[in-house]
C-alpha cells in the first residue's frame, strides 16, 4: 500500500515551492492564518482521527550563517483543539486528557538547532504538556521563502513529531473486547508553519 500521497503526476499536486531569498536571517512571528498545527491518533485501532489546534502563537529567530543560533518558541491554547466532533472535543478538553482549565497551554521552547542538509533542520527542545516537560526533537523541512504581495518576508517549514502521550500524563483509555484500546498511546503532532519576518 502507498504512503497516502498522490502520485507525482497527479493534477492535484502543489506547485513547486519558492525559495527566492538567499538570506532569511532575522526575527519572525508565526502567521496563524496560514499555519496548521495538527494532531492524529488511532481510534479503536482501526482508523486515524485527525484534528488541529486553532489558537496558537509563536516566534522564531533564524540565522542562516549560524543555524545553531536559531531558536523557536510556540504556545498552543489547549482549549482550541478541534477534531470536528463536539462531544469528542469536550472529552479531549476534560481532565481525562488535556484538562484545559488547569493547563491552558502546551509550550515548546527550542534548546538547539542543527542543520542536516540544505533544506532540513533538526530542532530539539522542551515540550510541556500538563506541566510535564520532556525533551523532543523535530525534523523541519524548509518549504520555501518569498516576499508576499504586501512586502512581507515569509519562510515556511513543515515537520512532524511522534510522541507517547502517556509520557506527559495523558493516560486515559478504555480496553476493547477484541483486544487493544480505544485511543492509541502514540500520537503525531504535525506542523505546517508560515512565518513572517517582524518589522
Amino acid at each position: 500500500m502507498g504512503k497516502h500521497r498522490a502520485p507525482d503526476a497527479d493534477p492535484t499536486d502543489f506547485d513547486a515551492a519558492t525559495s527566492a531569498l538567499v538570506d532569511v536571517s532575522g526575527d519572525y512571528e508565526v502567521d496563524a492564518a496560514h499555519t496548521r498545527i495538527g494532531i492524529r491518533a488511532r481510534h479503536a485501532m482501526v482508523t486515524t482521527v485527525r484534528g488541529s489546534f486553532t489558537d496558537f502563537s509563536g516566534t522564531a529567530h533564524l540565522d542562516v550563517a549560524d543555524p545553531a543560533a536559531s531558536s523557536v518558541t510556540l504556545h498552543i491554547r489547549t482549549a482550541s483543539i478541534d477534531t470536528g466532533q463536539a462531544d469528542r472535543d469536550v472529552h479531549l478538553r476534560s481532565a481525562d486528557f488535556l484538562d484545559v482549565e488547569t493547563y491552558p497551554e502546551i509550550v515548546f521552547v527550542s534548546t538547539g538547532v542543527e542543520q542536516v542538509d540544505a533544506e532540513t533542520y533538526t530542532v530539539t527542545g522542551d515540550l510541556t504538556i500538563r506541566d510535564t516537560t520532556r525533551p523532543v526533537s523535530v525534523d523541519f523541512t524548509l518549504t520555501g521563502s518569498a516576499k508576499d504581495p504586501f512586502g512581507n518576508t515569509r519562510v515556511g517549514f513543515e515537520g512532524a513529531l511522534a510522541i507517547k502521550r502517556s509520557d506527559w500524563g495523558l493516560t486515559w483509555n478504555t480496553p476493547l473486547d477484541t483486544g487493544g484500546v480505544l485511543v492509541s498511546d502514540r500520537i503525531q503532532i504535525e506542523f505546517d508553519v508560515s512565518t513572517v519576518r517582524a518589522s
